[in-house]
């Protein structure tokens, strides 16, 4: 059985950093397209980060991160993260991350419709 567990959620202020991990079991996400999303109260699910754990994989960003936020992965423990830092209230959020055995390139990244999903962890940003 697969499972993705998000941690390293948290309540911190303004300008400071996090550092999410997604470890997955039950699978491998090696070649994998991966991805961060965020859901905040009463708004949609966004896009934040992903990229393809292959080999030359790319990274894609959401506008409002870039430059603030990398993702990255560790195929040895089999986990993906996203190191957030100079974060803003507006981050404030459930994060989430996402697989499929697929090559970001051939989706839209923040569109597609993953197949497996983590529980979510929260970030808390305090102004």
């Amino acid at each position: 059985q697969v499972h993705l567990v998000e941690s390293g959620g948290g309540s911190v202020q303004a300008g400071g950093s996090l550092r999410l991990s997604c470890a997955a079991s039950g699978y491998t996400i090696s070649n994998n397209c991966v991805g961060w999303f965020r859901q905040a109260p009463g708004k949609e699910r966004e896009g934040v980060a992903a990229m393809y754990t292959g080999d030359g994989g790319a990274s894609y960003y959401a506008d409002s991160v870039k430059g603030r936020f990398t993702i990255s992965h560790d195929i040895a423990k089999n986990t993906v993260y996203l190191q957030m830092d100079s974060l803003k209230p507006e981050d404030t959020a459930m994060y989430y991350c996402a697989a499929e055995r697929i090559h970001c390139g051939m989706v839209l990244v923040f569109r597609y419709k993953y197949t497996y999903w983590g529980q979510g962890t929260q970030v808390t940003i305090s102004s």
